[in-house]
């Protein structure tokens, strides 16, 4: 069974509204599509270049993207 880690995400959410494919999506903060798909199933946890590029994208604190959950 995979792991899911910890650190729970709004990606998706964040992704819908702003109207973007995973592919866009990766393309502008430069990772894969297969990439994106597994930060919003919560299969890897990205690394902090990646969640601070994800904030500054969709405009919001990083907090509003990344949380912990148990």
């Amino acid at each position: 069974m995979p792991k899911n880690f910890p650190i729970s995400n709004n990606v998706k959410a964040l992704r819908e509204k702003h109207g973007l494919t995973q592919s866009e999506l990766g393309e502008a903060i430069g990772v894969t599509r297969q990439t994106v798909a597994a930060i919003e199933q919560r299969r890897y946890s990205p690394s902090l270049e990646t969640a601070f590029r994800l904030a500054k994208l969709f405009d919001t604190d990083i907090n509003a993207v990344f949380y912990w959950s148990n």
